[in-house]
């Protein structure tokens, strides 16, 4: 593709983007009624049972401007605690500090949860209001990862929708065979110390400071 000498890909494609709606329903067959019965606003015990078995969930934000961020939680399998049939809570682990979901969440009020379960393909999609708690006695039970956390992102669900298996079939996700050989990406290390953008760094630098971050996880 050409793009313009001044511009990135991104800008030239903006250029003649789908503007709205309805040209973009024009584009797909509409939604098969199952779709969108399948859509609730609680959990039912096979949704419970779902968030039970997940040890990763993807956690989507955005701040008062719009601004998008997604960032992974995990622990155990049932480290979300289901509170009720329409409240979850997710202990806050230690990891960058950053804070970037927990001070979006502040800001707007809402968040997006995408369950994933290790080897199995099922995926369930929560969206809804959420809030950052620091209540003892809230934290007191969230104790999955190790401890009680500094935090938990609490989230009132308002849409569960179970998604179809289709893109982890598609990914491969779970299938080692099919998976890329390890040497075939740079490390975590190696895209890091790029990012970092320090030339009195070296790659064993970065190498010790993630393993000394993985050692202390829990803290």
């Amino acid at each position: 593709m050409t793009t313009s000498l001044t511009g990135s890909a991104f800008d030239d494609l903006l250029l003649d983007a789908v503007p709205d709606h309805e040209t973009l329903r024009l584009t797909y067959e509409s939604p098969g009624d199952l779709a969108d019965r399948k859509v609730m606003t609680e959990l039912t015990d096979q949704t419970r049972k779902l968030i039970g078995c997940s040890s990763l969930v993807m956690v989507a934000s955005a701040d008062a401007d719009g601004n998008c961020d997604v960032s992974p939680r995990g622990g155990p399998a049932g480290f979300v605690a289901v509170l009720d049939e329409r409240t979850l809570a997710i202990p806050d682990a230690t990891g960058n500090k950053r804070l970037d979901t927990l001070q979006n969440v502040i800001a707007t009020g809402r968040a997006g949860l995408l369950f994933l379960i290790p080897g199995r393909t099922t995926t369930l999609r929560v969206n809804g209001r959420a809030c950052v708690s620091t209540r003892p006695d809230l934290l007191s039970q969230l104790t999955a990862v190790g401890k009680p956390p500094a935090s938990a992102l609490v989230v009132g669900i308002e849409e569960v929708y179970p998604h179809c298996p289709k893109s982890l079939l598609r990914g491969n996700a779970w299938k080692p065979d099919q998976w890329l050989a390890a040497d075939a990406q740079p490390t975590s290390a190696e895209v890091t110390l790029a990012q970092l953008r320090m030339p009195e760094l070296t790659i064993a630098d970065i190498e010790r400071a993630q393993e000394e971050s993985l050692k202390y996880r829990y803290e």
